[in-house]
């Protein structure tokens, strides 16, 4: 019997975001194990300052990525600046997230150069290749995942599944759980969602939570995520993306 799999990953790692992480990570880090959890990293969060000109908070990465922490490039700024084509680009646009999917309407030529330039930035500060590409608020244009496939990116995920946009192979299919703090109802949500997923997907064979630094920011939705991601660990064995892909536990 193939043990099950959870993938708990944190997102939008910035320096802007140094504060919360050093209040999120060890949360994470005491449910999962050291190592056991993947960053997503932001090379100039919402424009605010390249990642390379914090070189204390690049040592920190550095250090989490030789611990065994997987990378993912997770955008460049985080912020949606194009002007959709089609209804529906710009429902998801305005409804699915607060103006940060940034990948959702980019071109190929403007998805790749980003991409370029962000994985360069990171490998150099962690000394190793990326683990793969995951979208700000997990929103792709058909464009990106063309610009994906050119950079030979080969695991990104978004709502719904983990895959390959070379060869479109699935990795695991199933909801992500993640949780929203933007207002009470948001939170409230979150946590309802949250609570059924820990039943629902109880026998999944592969379950991913996600979090993120604003979510410190609510102490009912951190009881919550604490609660949801150790009852997971009970049931799934804390694992890679790179195991996923593989076939492999570590």
């Amino acid at each position: 019997m193939t043990a099950r799999r959870l993938l708990a990953s944190i997102h939008d790692v910035t320096p802007v975001h140094a504060e919360r992480l050093d209040r999120l990570v060890p949360i994470v880090e005491a449910i999962v194990g050291p190592g056991r959890y993947a960053l997503l990293v932001v090379p100039d969060f919402h424009r605010q300052g390249l990642l390379t000109g914090h070189p204390q908070f690049v040592r920190r990465l550095r250090g989490w990525a030789d611990a065994g922490c997987e990378i993912f490039l997770h955008g460049f700024t985080h912020v949606d600046e194009s002007r959709h084509a089609g209804v529906a680009a710009r429902r998801k646009a305005s409804r699915m997230t607060a103006g940060e999917g940034e990948f959702l309407g980019l071109s190929t030529r403007e998805a790749e150069a980003r991409i370029v330039e962000g994985r360069d930035m990171i490998e150099q500060s962690i000394g190793r290749p990326i683990a793969g590409f995951v979208a700000p608020a997990w929103l792709y244009g058909e464009d990106s995942l063309a610009a994906l496939a050119a950079q030979n990116i080969r695991t990104i995920e978004d709502h719904f599944r983990v895959w390959n946009p070379q060869n479109s192979e699935v990795f695991a299919r199933g909801p992500v759980v993640t949780y929203a703090s933007r207002s009470r109802m948001r939170i409230a949500s979150s946590i309802l969602w949250s609570r059924l997923a820990t039943v629902l997907l109880a026998r999944a064979s592969t379950v991913r939570l996600a979090v993120h630094p604003h979510d410190v920011d609510s102490p009912r939705l951190m009881r919550e995520i604490a609660r949801a991601l150790g009852t997971f660990a009970r049931s799934h064995q804390p694992a890679t993306y790179a195991d996923l892909a593989s076939g492999r536990f570590s």
